[in-house]
C-alpha cells in the first residue's frame, strides 16, 4: 500500500484579516444609535480610549457589553448586540 503523506501550508495575508474584521457581523450604524440611546447615560466614549481600559480583547468586549446591559437593565437582541459590538470594535478597539 502506498502511504504518502502530504503537507498543507496555509498562508494568511495580513491585508485579508482587515477585510475579515471589517466584514464581521453587525450593523455599525445601528450599534452607534443604540450606544447613543442606551450607554451615554453612564459614560461617554472616553472609557474606550483610556490607557487603563479593562477591555483587552474581543471576548472582553463581549463580556463588558453583557455586564453593562445587565447593570442598565437592558435586553438587547442578538442583532442589536452584534451591532453594538461592531460599532465599538470598528470605532475604538480594532480587535481581530
Amino acid at each position: 500500500a502506498n502511504h504518502e503523506r502530504h503537507s498543507v501550508w496555509i498562508v494568511i495575508d495580513p491585508a485579508l484579516t482587515t477585510v475579515c474584521a471589517a466584514s464581521s457581523p453587525g450593523d455599525s450604524a445601528d450599534g452607534k444609535r443604540l450606544y447613543d440611546a442606551n450607554c451615554m447615560g453612564c459614560h461617554d466614549t472616553s472609557v474606550f480610549t483610556r490607557k487603563d481600559r479593562v477591555v483587552q480583547s474581543l471576548d472582553d468586549l463581549k463580556k463588558q457589553l453583557a455586564s453593562c446591559a445587565h447593570m442598565a437593565k437592558k435586553e438587547f437582541s442578538e442583532s442589536e448586540t452584534q451591532g453594538l459590538l461592531k460599532y465599538l470594535n470598528d470605532q475604538f478597539y480594532h480587535f481581530r
